[in-house]
């Protein structure tokens, strides 16, 4: 996986490694996205929440400029960038990052695209019901603030992203894997402090979990 463009990230910014393969067909901007809305729960600011909106827009206008025959989402959470899909060469993975580090507020971008053939439509419609059988299991898990995770979802690969605790990455990363269906769970979480979260407030902490009786 390329490094090159993660130089001063904040030390918490927690990553694990995806995967690589071969070929090609047409550009397509978007994807397979859930969670993370504007919404009073989540653990970014307004105004930080529009810029990753803005990032997100800039970022597919420039990827469209580079007229790949891969398919490449774009999706930014706390201006970290994530790049997930695939594309036909090493070459066009390498240019879409460089495309998109010089997008204005990006702090770092994650490189997770994949060199093989695009995804059909039949994996694309399973990683969107992925996200939504994930999302949902977040949502029952009375430990968890379903909303402070945003997910993304590539060939039964689930990347999670956000702003949580140690205890909250490791329970939520765990649940995300124990869906059936999911090959794979990618960390791309900014990992905070107990402190740090409660700082927030309360609308954007999580339930304590119930004693065992």
């Amino acid at each position: 996986m390329n490094h090159k463009n993660r130089t001063g990230w904040p030390a918490t910014l927690a990553l694990a490694a995806a995967v690589g393969c071969s070929a090609c067909a047409p550009l397509l901007i978007g994807g397979a996205v859930i969670g993370g809305g504007m919404v009073v729960s989540d653990r970014r600011t307004t105004g930080t929440q529009v810029e990753d909106q803005g990032i997100e827009l800039k970022a597919a206008s420039r990827l469209r400029e580079l007229a790949t025959l891969g398919r490449i989402n774009a999706t930014s959470y706390n201006r970290v960038l994530l790049l997930s899909g695939e594309v036909p060469t090493e070459g066009d993975r390498t240019a879409a990052e460089a495309a998109v580090a010089k997008v204005e507020n990006v702090k770092a971008v994650v490189n997770e695209l994949a060199v093989m053939a695009n995804a059909s439509v039949g994996t694309r419609s399973n990683d969107t019901l992925l996200s939504t059988k994930v999302k949902a299991t977040l949502v029952d898990a009375k430990d968890l603030h379903a909303n402070s995770f945003k997910l993304v979802t590539e060939r039964g690969i689930v990347y999670m992203m956000g702003r949580v605790s140690e205890r909250e990455a490791t329970r939520g990363s765990d649940l995300a894997r124990a869906v059936p269906g999911v090959q794979k769970v990618v960390r791309v979480f900014e990992v905070l402090s107990e402190k740090e979260l409660a700082a927030l407030g309360p609308a954007t902490a999580p339930t304590p979990a119930s004693s065992p009786r």
